[in-house]
C-alpha cells in the first residue's frame, strides 16, 4: 500500500464522517464543541456560513449526518447534531455583524434568481457580497418557498423561518414578490448576465386514472398544494375520516396537519412495507405518537362514490416480492380488496418538476425525465451557458440541505462565468490544522468519551399541540440538557498525526489503543494488510491510514473507521511520534482563490 497522503485536503475530510454526509459540509464536531462551552453565538455563525438556515435546519432537516456520526460505532445512537444546530440557533445573541458586508459600488453584473426557496437564498447570499446585484423573482408575498408553503408551523414556525430568511434579503436582493415568471424567453430579453432557477418541483403526483377519481375531486386534493392551502389560510378545515396515501415526509405533514384541522381518524396507507417508507424515521414516530395509524401494503384500487359523494377507497393487499435482479417488485396477495371509509383523501404519492413557463424553443435542453441537462458539477444547463439550476429544479426533489449545498455550488460558477473564467477551475477549500497539545496529559479539546446516552428532547402535551396547529411540538434542548449531549460527540475532527521518523516501534500506542486500531505490520497488497490487521479492517469505505516505512520495514496502519480520536496513543507515544491536530474544513463559496 503507498502511505497516506494527508496533505490531500479531502482525506481527513472522509474521517470526519458526519461533515462528510452533510451536502453543505457545515463543520459539525467543531460547532459541537462550542455548544458544549456554550458559546451560542459562536456556533451559529459558523452554521451559517455553510448550512445558511441554522433554525429552519435544527428543526426540519433530514439529518444526513447523524446515521454517520462516529458515536453510532460505539453505541446505539448517535449525537443529536440537529437538535443541537436549534440550541445554538435558540440561544445565540442578536449580532449586527452576521451577513459581511456588502459594496455600495457594484460589479456591473445582474443576476436574476427564479423561485426564492434555499437554493436561490443561498446564491444571493455568496454573490452579494461580490458586488453582484440580485433581482429575486417568485409568486409568493414573502421569500421561503417550499418551506414557507408546504412545512406546517407545529414543525417550523413562521417567526424562525422569516428571521433567517430576511437576514438574507436584507443584504440588499432586489424582491420581486408576487410575481410569476412566465416566460423564460422575455426574461432572458431583459439582459441579465446570468439567470439562476432554482424553482423546486411544485407540482405534486396525482392519481388521474384511478376509477372515481374525476367524480371525487372536490374531496381528494395534492399534498403539496393542500398544505400551501393550510400555510397561507385558504383551508380551515377537513373532513372527520381522512386517508393520506404516501409513505414520505410530505404524507407526514398531511396526517399531522389534517389532526389539527379537525380529522379525528386519519390514516396513512402505503404500498410499500413500513420498513421502506422514505419519510424521516422520527417524523413516522411523531405521527404515530399523534395516534396516527400506518397501514402498509395496500395499493389503491378505486375511489368508492356512493350517491354521488365520496364514501372511501378500495385497496389491493400487496406484498414485495424480490426478483432475480435483486429488485423488489409488489405482487398483489390474491386476497379480496380492502375497503377504508373516508370523508377526504390527501395525496402525498411523490412530486414533479414542472417548467411550462420554459419554453421549447427558449434553448434549454431537458432530458427524458423532465429535468434540464445539466453539467452536474457546474450545475450549468448543457445548451444555454449563461442559465443555471439547483435544489429540486436541477435533479429532482431532495431535501433542504441539498438545495442550500447546490445553492452554493452555483453562486461559484456564476461568479466564474460572469468573469469569464472556467467553471471547473473552482476555489479550493479552506483547510486548516492546529495542535491540540497542552501539557503532557492535557488537550485543548475535551477527549474523554461521555458514557451518557442520548438526550431526550422535550415535547408539548399533545391534548394541547392537536388544538393548535401552529404551536411547535418540540421543545428544543436547554442548555444544560444541550451542554450534556454536545460532550457525546467524540471530535473525530480532532485528527491522529503520526511521524514516521520519531517513532522508535515500542509499540505502547498499540497496548493503549482501546479500539485496537493501530498496527505495526509488513506492507501489502490492501485486501490482504486489512485481513491481517489486530481488529480486521472490513469497512472498505473509510481508508486505511498508512505511514511511511519505519527504520525495521514494517508501516504503521491505522484503521479510521474504528479509531475514537481519544488521544491515548499521543499520551502514551514516549517520543511524540502521535500528535493530535484539529482539522478543519470549510467548503469554498464564491469569490475565494
Amino acid at each position: 500500500m503507498k502511505s497516506t497522503d494527508i496533505e490531500d485536503p479531502e482525506y481527513f475530510h472522509r474521517v470526519i464522517d458526519c461533515q462528510f454526509a452533510c451536502p453543505a459540509h457545515t463543520p459539525v464536531p467543531e460547532y459541537i464543541r462550542l455548544i458544549s462551552e456554550k458559546r451560542y453565538t459562536e456556533a451559529y455563525r459558523l452554521n451559517w456560513a455553510s448550512n445558511v438556515f441554522p433554525g429552519v435546519l435544527g428543526r426540519v432537516c433530514d439529518r444526513p449526518c447523524e446515521p454517520a456520526c462516529r458515536r453510532g460505532r460505539v453505541e446505539k445512537e448517535p449525537v443529536a447534531i440537529c437538535r443541537l444546530k436549534r440550541l445554538c440557533a435558540d440561544n445565540r445573541e442578536e449580532v449586527a455583524d452576521l451577513a459581511p458586508p456588502v459594496p455600495q459600488q457594484k460589479n456591473g453584473k445582474r443576476i436574476a434568481l427564479i423561485g426564492a426557496g434555499p437554493a436561490s437564498l443561498t446564491v444571493a447570499r455568496d454573490l452579494l457580497p461580490l458586488g453582484y446585484t440580485i433581482d429575486l423573482f417568485d409568486d409568493q408575498a414573502q421569500g421561503g418557498g417550499f418551506m414557507r408553503s408546504q412545512l406546517p408551523s407545529f414543525r417550523l414556525p413562521e417567526s424562525v423561518l422569516a428571521a433567517e430568511v430576511n437576514t438574507i434579503l436584507e443584504m440588499g436582493v432586489v424582491t420581486h414578490f408576487n410575481h410569476r415568471v412566465d416566460s423564460m424567453t422575455a426574461l432572458l430579453s431583459e439582459g441579465y448576465d446570468a439567470v439562476f432557477v432554482g424553482t423546486g418541483a411544485p407540482r405534486g403526483r396525482d392519481l388521474p386514472d384511478l376509477p372515481g377519481r374525476r367524480e371525487a375531486h372536490k374531496k381528494v386534493h395534492v399534498g403539496i398544494d393542500w398544505l400551501a392551502g393550510v400555510v397561507f389560510g385558504h383551508v380551515t378545515t377537513i373532513g372527520e375520516r381522512v386517508l393520506v396515501l404516501g409513505g414520505g415526509n410530505t404524507a407526514m405533514d398531511c396526517c399531522r396537519t389534517a389532526r389539527r384541522l379537525g380529522g379525528e381518524n386519519v390514516r396513512v396507507v402505503v404500498r410499500s412495507p413500513k420498513a421502506e417508507m422514505k419519510a424521516s424515521p422520527w417524523e413516522i414516530d411523531e405521527a404515530l405518537h399523534e395516534d396516527i395509524p400506518i397501514i402498509d401494503n395496500h395499493a389503491p384500487l378505486e375511489f368508492v362514490i356512493r350517491d354521488g359523494l365520496l364514501a372511501g377507497m378500495r385497496f389491493d393487499r400487496v406484498v414485495s416480492v424480490q426478483d432475480a435482479a435483486g429488485n423488489h417488485q409488489l405482487q398483489s396477495t390474491g386476497e379480496p380488496p380492502v375497503f377504508l371509509p373516508c370523508d377526504e383523501v390527501l395525496l402525498a404519492v411523490g412530486q414533479l418538476n414542472a417548467f411550462p413557463w420554459i419554453e421549447p424553443d427558449a434553448g434549454i435542453v431537458f432530458n427524458d425525465q423532465g429535468l434540464p441537462a445539466l453539467d452536474p458539477r457546474t450545475l450549468q444547463s448543457a445548451s444555454l451557458p449563461q442559465v443555471f439550476f439547483g435544489g429540486d429544479a436541477a435533479f429532482g426533489p431532495r431535501n433542504i440541505i441539498t438545495a442550500v449545498a447546490q445553492g452554493h455550488e452555483a453562486a461559484i460558477s456564476i461568479d466564474l462565468f460572469c468573469q469569464g473564467k472556467s467553471l471547473h477551475d473552482r476555489p479550493a477549500p479552506q483547510v486548516y490544522l492546529a495542535g491540540q497539545k497542552m501539557g503532557v496529559h492535557d488537550w485543548l479539546y475535551h477527549n474523554q468519551i461521555a458514557e451518557t446516552g442520548r438526550q431526550i428532547v422535550p415535547m408539548v402535551a399533545k391534548a394541547k399541540t392537536l388544538k393548535d396547529r401552529l404551536l411547535e411540538v418540540e421543545l428544543g434542548f436547554d442548555r444544560q440538557v444541550g451542554q450534556a449531549e454536545a460532550l457525546r460527540c467524540i471530535n473525530c475532527d480532532v485528527q491522529t498525526i503520526f511521524r514516521a521518523d520519531l517513532c522508535i516501534e515500542c509499540d505502547a500506542c498499540v497496548d493503549a489503543c482501546p479500539e485496537s486500531c493501530i498496527n505495526f505490520v509488513d506492507n501489502g497488497p490492501e485486501d490482504e494488510v486489512r485481513a491481517r490487521l489486530k481488529a480486521p479492517a472490513g469497512n472498505l469505505s473509510q481508508s486505511l491510514y498508512v505511514s511511511l516505512p519505519l527504520p525495521t520495514g514494517r508501516v504503521m496502519v491505522k484503521d479510521e473507521n474504528v479509531c475514537l480520536h481519544c488521544g491515548i496513543c499521543a499520551e502514551r507515544c514516549p517520543t511524540s511520534a502521535w500528535e493530535m491536530q484539529k482539522f478543519l474544513y470549510q467548503s469554498a463559496q464564491a469569490g475565494q482563490l
